[in-house]
């Protein structure tokens, strides 16, 4: 018998994470799990994304004789409206002196496998 994957958009829980992921990932994004095995599938087409929309990457250095820096890393997603649908506190932490942190935040676009797999 065929599984058939929900509607675009429909989120599930991630069972090793917990993260919230897309129904249709094979791959959990956040912890890379294998979370469905499909024989019919090509894995590679499975877990790569259709294209990265945005990838942004930055660094922060607390330079040498500074007091430490406490950071927080924060994601927010807004609408056509600018109204903000999500934000989300991704980490903390803190920069001793002479420490860095570089952050890479990407939005990779899936193209949902609607029907019989």
């Amino acid at each position: 018998m065929n599984a058939r994957v929900g509607a675009p958009g429909k989120t599930r829980i991630c069972p090793h994470c917990k993260s919230t992921i897309l129904e249709s990932a094979s791959v959990c994004p956040g912890c890379h799990h294998h979370l469905r095995f499909d024989r019919n599938a090509n894995l590679e087409s499975r877990t790569q994304p259709t294209f990265s929309a945005l990838r942004v990457e930055g660094a922060i250095r607390n330079p040498e004789g500074a007091d430490a820096w406490e950071y927080s890393v924060v994601v927010s997603i807004r609408n056509e409206r600018g109204e903000e649908v999500a934000r989300k506190v991704i980490g903390v932490g803190v920069l001793d002196p002479r420490e860095s942190r570089t952050v890479t935040m990407s939005v990779d676009v899936f193209t949902p496998r609607i029907g019989k797999q």
